[in-house]
């Protein structure tokens, strides 16, 4: 468990209370609980459901759980129920959560800036095989996700997990999550600024602190000094973005506000330059504004994106200048127009020491615990001991001397993990999906592994950059508002009067500098059956329509109705 420090100097003092309820903000007075979730965690902070996991509940079984633990506090610990098998998406709505929990759990385990030890993925691997059933999936935060936990093994996976710098601790819950790190920090030839330092020191102050605990809901964070723009900045509730400074060199582009969800929103620049060591402070003030400001009446109105679309960027800066920080914070520019059209860091790059690092695909994040214990056994054996998890989904072997490159592809490439992967392979992404997400209305994973091998089939001559993102309910974990082609899962009928599963396309959405929201065409739905085809029409409109160099999602924007469909 991480180690809680002393209080940081940025915390707001907090104001006597008031008989006004309003928004529930703590820095007006407003500190009585206005629903079931905050006052689960006035109660007790989540942080403490460890002692009883540890003691109580592996002990003596599911079925000792209490249920404001179950369905509430062991997030902070990463843990979530599971579906429960066998039931269809159109109950999703309908059922108690008791009736669509299993009695097993999904694990996440926290990876700050997908920064793995072979060592470290090794074990992943082996818990991945002894306790989860061979499940793992890489996800767009760069975290593990294991599933079939029992609550009993919770402990020893927590024991071998920290044995080797791993942790779990708020991966989950109304809590600071894990830290997007450009994968290739540090290593990147073209690197504006390495934000691992930063990165480490918000981890040390923040993360298991009880003072930031228990906030409205998850606060995001993004890190990279990569001139790619690789940690999907935008879509944070804070990011800090590597640029260079005319007067004062490199450091960070401070952005806020940015989500997804059934209310997308894009991050906001403050336009302040942050230098590397003043980035955790500015951190503590940003956390801290939504700890004390954010909004706590309606969980769907709790993230930071709705203070600041109230507040706008001019106050957000004011309030955290004149209350948080006290100083004023400099004036900087935008990031620039990154030059590739990729962000994924796939296929054989030189590193600025004059090694390699190799980006690989395994479909939609999908492994198991044997492919990883390989993958940490195959980087070793060709001299590495650093590997990275990415925001796409994928992976990266660092540290590859260049006579053993051919040869690590070839492992890679055996255990059908793509460098040289296909549009389809690189572009694709998936969420849990029905498997496991008690959220979830239709499939996802085998979906989009089936149709990556589908359009590799029939359009194997395509090799323009193209995101595909799944979706198995309207809550984007897998981004559907700015692939594209987004597809968010639902139930339709069929040509036949049956409901089956399918899907609501997003057309054009994108991130980076022409960041934006994907179009919806009215009535334009596919059956899950139908996807292929869709996809390989639409495909083929935009390769005859588009004009020289356009990408998919401009093209989508001109296009007619009628050529979407």
């Amino acid at each position: 468990m991480a180690a809680t420090p002393e209080k940081p100097a940025s915390a707001a003092p907090r104001r006597k209370a008031s008989r006004h309820r309003g928004e529930g903000q703590w820095a007006v007075g407003h500190f009585t609980p206005l629903n079931g979730n905050e006052q689960f965690k006035k109660d007790d902070d989540g942080l403490n459901v460890r002692t009883r996991i540890e003691t109580i509940y592996s002990k003596r079984g599911f079925d000792s759980i209490d249920p404001n633990d179950l369905r509430g506090r062991m997030r902070w610990w990463g843990l979530y129920t599971q579906r429960k098998p066998g039931i269809d998406g159109g109950k999703t709505a309908i059922l108690e959560p008791e009736e669509l929990d299993d009695k097993y759990f999904m694990l996440r385990v926290r990876i700050d800036g997908g920064r793995l030890t072979t060592q470290q993925l090794r074990v992943i691997g082996e818990i991945s095989e002894e306790f989860a059933r061979g499940t793992a999936d890489i996800t767009d935060r760069q975290n593990i996700q294991y599933h079939w936990i029992r609550i009993e093994d919770v402990p020893e996976i927590w024991r071998r997990l920290e044995e080797v710098g791993l942790s779990t601790t708020e991966a989950c819950g109304d809590t600071p999550r894990v830290i997007l790190g450009s994968p290739v920090a540090g290593v990147a030839a073209d690197e504006i600024i390495d934000g691992t330092p930063a990165i480490d020191e918000i981890n040390r102050r923040f993360i298991g602190n009880p003072e930031f605990s228990n906030l409205p809901r998850k606060f995001k964070t993004a890190v990279s000094g990569s001139p790619q723009l690789d940690v999907a900045h935008e879509i944070n509730d804070i990011a800090f973005v590597g640029v260079n400074h005319p007067e004062h060199g490199p450091g960070f582009d401070l952005w806020v506000g940015g989500g997804l969800s059934t209310n997308p929103k894009l991050g906001q620049r403050l336009g302040a330059w942050v230098p590397l060591d003043e980035v955790p402070d500015v951190y503590g003030g940003v956390i801290g504004i939504f700890r004390d400001y954010g909004y706590r009446r309606l969980r769907t109105r709790a993230r930071l994106k709705f203070l600041l679309a109230d507040w706008g960027t001019e106050k957000f800066r004011q309030i955290l200048e004149d209350e948080y920080l006290q100083r004023k914070l400099v004036d900087g520019p935008a990031p620039e127009q990154p030059a590739g059209t990729w962000r994924d860091h796939l296929g054989v790059h030189r590193q600025k020491d004059g090694l390699f690092y190799v980006g690989f695909a395994p479909r939609v994040g999908r492994v198991d615990g044997a492919t990883l214990t390989k993958i940490a056994e195959v980087a070793g054996a060709h001299g590495s001991g650093r590997l990275r998890t990415t925001a796409e989904q994928k992976m990266i072997v660092l540290d590859v001397a260049e006579n053993q490159v051919e040869s690590l592809v070839a492992a890679l490439e055996a255990l059908d993990l793509k460098v040289n992967a296909s549009p389809f392979r690189r572009g694709t992404m998936a969420c849990t999906g029905i498997e496991f997400c008690k959220l979830a209305i239709v499939e996802t994973k085998a979906r989009g592994a089936s149709l990556i091998d589908e359009l590799e089939r029939r359009i194997p001559e395509f090799d323009e950059p193209l995101t595909i993102n799944i979706n198995g309910c309207p809550n984007a974990c897998a981004r559907i508002q700015v692939a594209d082609i987004g597809l968010k899962g639902q139930l339709m009928l069929d040509a036949d009067g049956n409901q089956v599963e399918g899907y609501q396309v997003h057309l054009g959405g994108a991130l980076g500098l022409e960041a934006g929201f994907g179009r919806k065409v009215r009535g334009l739905k596919v059956t899950a059956d139908e996807l292929p085809d869709y996809i390989e029409r639409v495909i083929k409109r935009f390769q005859d329509q588009r004009e020289d160099g356009e990408r998919f999602a401009t093209w989508t924007a001109r296009a007619s109705e009628e050529a979407l469909k």
